[in-house]
């Protein structure tokens, strides 16, 4: 049976679930931020589309010139967050997905899709390897661990490049640690808010908190993941939210010594 698909839009969005958090009550204020997120965003050609069921299987995309990520890519279309977890996993919902987006692209004219993923799998980002199966290749890498992929559908269209504000891994501010988040993520505002500022509490670590509130903040930061990167005394450490937690941020510990 075809899989069935639903688009958000502002008209379905409040009796719609957004696949992340939404059975997790901690969170809910991040949820309701992410849906907030959403509705404005849709009004630059942003894409949610999952997978008509109660888990986590969707895509979005948007052009990549109002995405919130520091890339230059124009005409391209940005995939963002996208994921099939678990029980949905070997069913097909990833391509389905990722062909819907290609046909979208391509009904716009675009030049082709262009993501963000690590060289390595990075938490909250899509697997590199599945995405080069697919028929993705990557165009510049960074030397923390980002790579920009691009999945052309003009050969000749100019590839996109990471902007200059990343590429060193660096952030500006050199003490301690720096979180940078949006609210792209229904889990970040909790984790950071709360559980990042007693992690660092606890472990006596200056701590600054750094939201990206605009697009134009987020294209002008400096880091590629902007649902959440951790720097420490201005160095890039993880896109890990979980390291937010006290006894996961242990395992980072040694590299922030």
């Amino acid at each position: 049976m075809k899989p069935e698909f639903i688009t958000l839009n502002n008209e379905n969005i409040e009796k719609e679930h957004i696949c992340c958090a939404f059975s997790d009550k901690k969170c809910s204020t991040g949820y309701e931020l992410k849906k907030n997120w959403l509705k404005k965003e849709f009004e630059n050609g942003y894409v949610f589309r999952r997978l008509n069921e109660r888990g986590k299987v969707f895509i979005e995309y948007v052009p990549a010139e109002k995405a919130w990520v520091p890339i230059e890519a124009p005409n391209y279309l940005m995939i963002n967050c996208f994921w099939v977890s678990g029980q949905y996993k070997q069913h097909g919902y990833g391509k389905a997905l990722l062909n819907s987006a290609i046909e979208d692209a391509k009904r716009d004219g675009k030049s082709g899709l262009v993501t963000v993923a690590g060289t390595k799998k990075f938490h909250f980002m899509s697997d590199t390897k599945w995405l080069i199966r697919q028929g993705f290749e990557v165009v510049q890498t960074l030397p923390y661990g980002f790579s920009l992929l691009v999945f052309k559908l003009d050969t000749k269209a100019t590839n996109p490049q990471f902007k200059d504000t990343v590429l060193s891994g660096k952030c500006p501010h050199k003490t301690g640690l720096v979180a940078y988040y949006t609210n792209r993520c229904p889990f970040t505002e909790y984790h950071i808010q709360n559980s990042l500022i007693e992690t660092a509490r606890l472990k006596n670590i200056p701590l600054k908190i750094i939201k990206l509130k605009s697009m134009e903040e987020a294209q002008a930061g400096p880091t590629p993941a902007t649902i959440f990167t951790l720097f420490y005394n201005g160095e890039f450490v993880t896109t890990d939210l979980s390291v937010c937690i006290d006894k996961r941020m242990d395992k980072v510990l040694p590299a922030l010594s």
